[in-house]
């Protein structure tokens, strides 16, 4: 039977404190008990339903990540004030001082300066390959191999990774493969497809309203667990605990995910076509001479389309910029970091979110300093969209 995210959170059935039809937010730090050894158990772990402490787990985060673990097909999930807060918990948690971590050398700038910047001052060594040649990552394995980390769709190359075979290769050297699935919420289930942890920053896609940051690890119960336990666990320990309030705001626009991934999609490969026919150099999924397409078609849930994401190469930072700012007086969207917000962002990666990889790594990576990578947004007439842009490609004579 074919696995349904959004089917999954449709079937959760959570209710408020007195019958709402939206879950309670709760309003506290600490929590009471009747009976001391009904604390003590909380503390360990080992009574049901209880909350003892906010930084461990409060009603409002347990909604939401029980609801993210459904949409993953995971047995649980934890949630986190930011997507690096994320990233960063669930890498510390696997690894050790000597140990070794393989990554996609493209992936987004703060995971690529935590993994090469900050990991070493621990003695953890970190070896960035292109995650879509697999005879690569077999090679770059070693004996203290502890984990393979990739994106779904990498930022900002729009890369595919092949999540099944990743998983393959890390499972036969008992490494664990953790996937970023930020830029494809729904699209993909990398959980189903073999991983073993999956983060998001769900100030993106997830909530879609760019009025906060928070992010999200799924995985087992045991790893979970493992994240929260008041003795040693990351989550636990470094506290980047999500705020209440948040929660219940992220949980109820993941109710919309679904509908806004399907038009997120369709202006995306409107415009993807249109910026082809018009001799931009395009880089998205869903066209067909995407090095990616057919290995994304064979993974993705197809109902939700390639996603909303494009890279176009304007070849100079200088056209890139001329065509961003005009983009932006033209009403097209904003000149902005980010992704997933209502309206179309656009920024020049090596400029922005990716600017924290050195100049040579991203020339190594393919990544053009002329790199414009575009969110697109809600539009509900996307050809209006598209006249705007090409309007203006056409008046700067940027081709």
């Amino acid at each position: 039977m074919k696995f349904d995210p959004a089917s999954q959170i449709q079937d959760l059935e959570q209710f408020g404190e007195f019958g709402g039809v939206n879950p309670s937010i709760t309003d506290s730090a600490t929590y009471t008990f009747m009976q001391a050894k009904t604390m003590l158990d909380t503390f360990h772990g080992e009574a049901e339903g209880c909350f003892l402490y906010s930084r461990h787990w409060n009603p409002s985060n347990k909604y939401l990540a029980d609801a993210l673990a459904a949409m993953e097909g995971t047995e649980a999930g934890w949630v986190t004030a930011s997507g690096m807060g994320a990233i960063t918990n669930a890498i510390l948690q696997l690894v050790n001082t000597g140990d070794h971590i393989i990554s996609s050398r493209t992936t987004y700038g703060g995971t690529y300066a935590f993994l090469l910047n900050y990991l070493p001052k621990f003695n953890i060594e970190v070896s960035f390959v292109d995650i879509t040649n697999l005879e690569e990552v077999k090679a770059a394995i070693k004996g203290n191999t502890k984990l393979i980390y990739t994106e779904t769709m990498t930022n900002p190359m729009l890369q595919i990774s092949d999540i099944p075979s990743l998983a393959e290769i890390a499972h036969a050297k008992e490494a664990k493969l953790m996937v970023d699935n930020t830029f494809t919420p729904m699209i993909f289930s990398p959980a189903k497809l073999g991983a073993d942890i999956v983060v998001y920053s769900m100030t993106k896609f997830i909530n879609g309203k760019n009025d906060c940051v928070a992010g999200a690890i799924c995985g087992s119960q045991e790893y979970i667990n493992s994240l929260i336990d008041v003795n040693d666990g990351t989550s636990m320990l470094m506290g980047a605990t999500l705020d209440p309030l948040r929660s219940s705001s992220i949980l109820k626009n993941l109710h919309t995910l679904h509908i806004r991934m399907k038009q997120h999609s369709y202006n995306a490969m409107y415009l993807a076509n249109k910026f082809t026919e018009i001799g931009l150099d395009v880089s998205f999924p869903g066209l067909s001479n995407h090095p990616g397409h057919e290995l994304m078609k064979k993974m993705m849930n197809v109902d939700y389309g390639f996603g909303g994401m494009i890279a176009i190469d304007m070849k100079t930072a200088d056209k890139a910029a001329a065509l961003m700012e005009r983009m932006e007086a033209d009403s097209v969207g904003y000149l902005a970091v980010s992704l997933g917000y209502f309206k179309t962002l656009f920024s020049n990666s090596g400029k922005s979110t990716s600017s924290e990889v050195p100049e040579d790594k991203q020339k190594e990576m393919g990544m053009s300093e002329g790199l414009v990578r575009f969110s697109v947004g809600l539009d509900n007439d996307i050809e209006r969209t598209f006249r705007k842009i090409k309007t203006a490609i056409e008046e700067l004579k940027l081709i």
